[in-house]
C-alpha cells in the first residue's frame, strides 16, 4: 500500500501524541476524558481506523502542554507558537 504525504503526516502526528503521552507518563484514557472524546476514538487512531480531527488537535496540544506546530512536526520546539 502506498501512502500519500498527507497520510504519512497524520501517522506521524498520531505517533507523536502517543510518544508524548508515554514521555509524560500520561494515559490516553485520561487525555480522552479531559478533552471530551471517547477512549474508542483514541484506540481507533492507534489502530489506523480513524484519525484525529483538526478541531481536536488544539485540545490535544493543550492537554500535552505542547504547541500544535510541534504536534504537526513544523518545529522541534514544543513551546513555539504555544
Amino acid at each position: 500500500m502506498i501512502l500519500h504525504k498527507k497520510e504519512v503526516i497524520i501517522l506521524e502526528v498520531i505517533d507523536k501524541i502517543f510518544e508524548i503521552l508515554k514521555e509524560k507518563n500520561l494515559t490516553a484514557k485520561n487525555m480522552a476524558d479531559s478533552i471530551g472524546i471517547s477512549n474508542g476514538n483514541i484506540s481507533d487512531w492507534k489502530s489506523g481506523k480513524s484519525k484525529p480531527s483538526i478541531t481536536v488537535l488544539p485540545k490535544i496540544a493543550d492537554y500535552l502542554g505542547v504547541s500544535t506546530d510541534y504536534l504537526l512536526g513544523r518545529t522541534d520546539n514544543p513551546e513555539v507558537n504555544k
